[in-house]
């Protein structure tokens, strides 16, 4: 996962009024990196219209809808750490924002690996409490 997610992809002790903010703010960041054109950003928002990226856990993982692949230029991540958390609708707070961006098929193999992450809990609270965006980097690194 190296060039798909670095130290850079990876913001501590952001602050989110709600829930379209965390998706703009996650998509910013792929934006940012070169990952998607600008409009994906748009198209996470629509994604999230369709049904809610919350997946428990504390874990939401913005992403954009089937018909914006061709504004994926590479594959890659952005992850947001919300201490405080921001609300996701029906009572569910998000402290770990995981943005995606998946070049044709490898949005799978990223998805995988992120659910082995996340899976386990004490793997949620270390995001949640890292203190430098290597341990994040570090537990997405050994799933490889």
């Amino acid at each position: 996962m190296s060039t798909i997610l670095t130290k850079e992809n990876i913001q501590l002790n952001v602050q989110l009024a709600n829930k379209e903010e965390a998706i703009r703010k996650t998509g910013e960041i792929l934006v940012e990196k070169g990952y998607v054109a600008a409009d994906y950003i748009e198209k996470m928002l629509e994604r999230e219209e369709l049904t809610s990226t919350y997946m428990g856990n504390f874990v939401a993982i913005p992403h954009g809808t089937e018909d914006a692949k061709e504004l994926v230029k590479e594959s890659g991540l952005s992850i947001i750490q919300v201490p405080a958390g921001v609300d996701f609708g029906d009572g569910n707070m998000v402290k770990v924002l995981i943005g995606i961006a998946g070049k044709n098929n490898e949005h799978l193999d990223i998805l995988s690996q992120i659910a082995i992450v996340c899976s386990e809990e004490e793997n949620i609270e270390k995001i949640v409490e890292a203190k430098d965006a290597q341990t994040i980097l570090d537990l997405f690194e050994e799933v490889n």
